[in-house]
């Protein structure tokens, strides 16, 4: 298939799920997906990561989803909700073991205008990881690995789906070349306000932005240092440097855009509690991950890798929701 950065129109939306299932690129793509989840179980599992199954419903999820709703359910006559993402239970899970991962299932309802972006689904996966007593080059090394690794997999053992869809394996040449670079959040806006994108220092790299970097990259790269009041509570300030955050994310090129979100953690109660109020959260929300946190959750780092992006990415597809067997489109109503 042609790069993001040759396509001038939006491909259609999925059909009906027969229609789709059916289709030699929806089977290509998702044997491309069961390469990349077995090559990244067998990178872990050698790594010591013991793999758990993260729960659906919580009475409290991420709040850091930005711009997304997310869903209450009735459980048994109380509030609960669908996990956006398991962030807080990956460090509650340390208490049982010190290096954990999950193939964990997320609901966001995004904004109706992400129908478009080919980059968002309101259903979707993660590879979520955790390891405690780390700091995020140790973090940023593994993740760095679970992504050679699945991909080193699928060109060994998936060349006749990457035929079928078009996707040359010389796309990945400089991606298994060796570590990957990496630009602070600083420079990343100035290289965004170069290209004549006016990026707020202050926030998040927006969606256009995070294209327009990807667009210009000729292989994946990280973002560190994101600006304090951008992410969630849970990110741990850089003690050195008040007001820049000690995470990351990692970056594809040709235009696929982000592919995984991580960082280092908080787990001072206190500055946790604190970090809480600043963002509007109300901590009696969180009584549960609070008390854990006072027992003493362990300083940790992780990261979680978007499954259906990665499969996007390596399988060379339009839009991210030809990665998901039963895809959830922003806005659109599917089985």
């Amino acid at each position: 298939m042609t790069t993001t950065s040759e396509r001038t129109v939006t491909p259609s939306l999925p059909g009906t799920p027969g229609e789709h299932l059916s289709a030699p690129v929806t089977r290509a793509a998702l044997r491309v997906q069961h390469g990349i989840l077995t090559a990244a179980r067998a990178y872990l599992a050698d790594a010591g990561f013991v793999e758990l199954l993260a729960p659906i419903i919580g009475p409290v999820t991420d709040p850091g989803a930005r711009g997304a709703k997310q869903v209450d359910v009735d459980y048994y006559g109380h509030r609960y909700k669908l996990m956006t993402s398991v962030i807080l239970y990956k460090q509650a899970s340390l208490r049982a073991f010190d290096r954990i991962y999950s193939i964990a299932p997320n609901v966001r309802l995004e904004p109706l205008e992400t129908c478009n972006t080919n980059r968002h689904l309101a259903e979707f996966h993660q590879i979520d990881v955790e390891m405690a007593g780390t700091g995020r080059d140790e973090v940023i090394a593994v993740a760095t690995g679970v992504i050679t690794h699945a991909v080193r997999h699928v060109v060994t053992h998936h060349a006749e789906d990457l035929a079928v869809l078009d996707r040359r394996v010389s796309a990945f040449d400089e991606l298994l070349a060796g570590p990957f670079d990496r630009c602070t959040h600083a420079e990343a806006v100035a290289r965004l306000r170069a290209m004549g994108h006016d990026q707020s220092s202050a926030a998040e790299i927006d969606w256009t932005g995070e294209e327009l970097l990807s667009r210009a990259a000729a292989r994946p790269f990280f973002v560190t240092d994101y600006p304090k009041g951008s992410r969630g509570f849970y990110d741990r300030e850089d003690p050195d440097r008040p007001g820049t955050l000690r995470n990351f994310d990692l970056i594809a090129p040709e235009g696929y855009g982000e592919l995984i979100s991580g960082g280092e953690r908080e787990s001072d109660y206190a500055t946790v509690v604190a970090r809480m109020r600043e963002t509007g959260e109300n901590p009696a929300k969180y009584a549960w991950y609070l008390r854990m946190l006072r027992e003493t959750i362990p300083p940790s780092a992780g990261f979680g890798i978007g499954v259906q992006r990665l499969t996007r990415y390596v399988a060379g597809l339009d839009a991210v929701w030809q990665a998901s067997a039963y895809p959830k489109v922003p806005g659109v109503v599917a089985p």
